[in-house]
Formats: structure tokens, C-alpha cells, sequence
């Protein structure tokens, strides 16, 4: 069920959503992307392959993200800066890095929708500006699904990331709204809701798991949505206010 946290706001003029874990489930398809990878790896880079197992390249990465956390705004750069090293270490030509990255990032955009968000950003289309802001690395127009959208904006090309105001702003500017007509959705209390709320926008969190994380971080999202059908009956609400 949809919780509504009290505000007078003017009825929305734009929707901006967040992409991996709203509208699609990640975690499988990286896993996916991962296996097809280290495969790659296999036969083309060996030595890599039998250094590092899926698991060691992943600790890797988290331990570069950790030492230069600006790899927020760019996974996919933070990806191949672990591949460099790992092709170093394992005295592999660099210049295979490229391929591997595109390899990934092939497999990566093969996503499956959440029942009910192509029929929902259809329903939107037709009421509200449609955009999306992430710090991640789909592609939309690879995943077939950039028709819905009037603006699409990624950390890795804006060079700010999630929860940074700026990033929210400029997807209000390139709407031409204003941040308080403006409703952002996302499955991330802090990179979505917090920062979408800081920067003067609502914000909804799509808390597909029914968790109750928003009371100890202290976060009130304006709404919270467990699927799309819960964010459409929400979002006629406030269009009828």
C-alpha cells in the first residue's frame, strides 16, 4: 500500500525515476554479465581468467570505490580501471580491456522490466514530462525503452552523482520545471530520496522488498510504493489535487 507523507504540493508536472532496482531488477543481470565476462576471459585473456575468480575481481572493485569514492558517478569506469589492474597483474595485454568492457556492457543491458512499468510510463507519458537520472550504466536506447523518456540524464556524462542536488536540478532544467513540480522515484533512500528531497523535489521510494530501512535512517519519503500499480494510484491522487 502507498503511504503519503502530508504536503500541500501543486499537482506534478514531471516525473523523473531512477533505472536499476525500479524499473528492472539488477542484481541478476550483473550476475549474468559477470559469468558471460569471466568467460570471455577464458578464452581471450587466460591468465586473468585463472587469477582472478568472478569474486576476486568484485572485491577488487569495491576496494578502488572505497579508495576513490568518485567512481560513484562512473561504474563502468570503475569496472575497467579494475580490469586494468587485474590485466597488469596478470601480464595480459591491455589493450583487451576495451573489448572486455563492451562484452560487459552488452550483457548488462538485457534487463526485464517490472510488471507494470511499460503500461505505467505509457499512463505517464500521457499526463506528466517523463525523465530519468542515475548513476548507473544502462543504456535506454539499447534496452529499447528511451521512447518513454523526454530527458535522460547519467552521472558518468553530467560529472556529478546521485545524491549531489545538482544532478536533480539539472533534470528539473532540462524538463523546464520547477524542482517542487517535479516527483522523483527511486529504490535508494539516501542517493534517491534524500538527495531528490534536498535538491526541493517529492520523492517517492519504491520499496519493492516491504522494508522499513526509512524509520532508523530517519528518511519520509513523500510516498512509498511497493510496484507500479501503487505509484499510479498515488500519483492520480496528486493529479487530482
Amino acid at each position: 500500500m502507498s503511504h503519503t507523507a502530508a504536503n500541500t504540493a501543486v499537482p506534478p508536472k514531471a516525473i523523473l525515476f531512477d533505472l536499476d532496482d525500479t524499473l528492472w531488477p539488477i542484481a541478476p543481470v550483473i550476475a549474468a554479465a559477470e559469468t558471460l565476462l569471466h568467460d570471455w576471459l577464458s578464452t581471450h585473456a587466460p591468465r586473468v581468467a585463472r587469477q582472478f575468480s568472478i569474486e576476486a575481481l568484485r572485491r577488487h572493485r569495491l576496494d578502488l570505490l572505497n579508495e576513490q569514492p568518485h567512481y560513484h558517478g562512473n561504474l563502468i569506469e570503475l569496472r575497467r580501471a579494475g580490469l586494468l589492474t587485474a590485466f597488469a597483474e596478470a601480464g595480459e595485454d591491455p589493450a583487451l580491456v576495451d573489448e572486455a568492457v563492451r562484452q560487459f556492457l552488452t550483457a548488462r543491458n538485457r534487463v526485464t522490466p517490472y510488471d507494470g512499468v511499460l503500461p505505467g510510463l505509457a499512463w505517464m507519458q500521457q499526463r506528466l514530462l517523463v525523465g530519468s537520472i542515475s548513476n548507473g550504466n544502462a543504456d535506454l536506447e539499447i534496452i529499447g525503452l528511451a521512447q518513454h523518456f523526454k530527458v535522460s540524464i547519467a552521472a558518468s556524462e553530467f560529472g556529478a552523482a546521485k545524491p549531489d542536488t545538482s544532478i536533480f536540478l539539472a533534470g528539473c532544467e532540462a524538463l523546464g520545471v520547477a524542482p517542487h513540480e517535479a516527483v522523483y522515484v527511486g529504490d535508494d533512500l539516501y542517493f534517491d530520496v534524500t538527495g531528490a528531497q534536498d535538491a526541493g523535489m517529492r520523492a517517492v521510494w519504491m520499496n519493492r522488498r516491504g522494508s522499513d530501512a526509512h524509520l532508523a535512517a530517519g528518511v519520509r519519503p513523500d510516498a512509498i510504493c511497493a510496484n507500479f500499480d501503487e505509484l499510479l494510484l498515488w500519483l492520480r491522487a496528486q493529479l487530482e489535487d
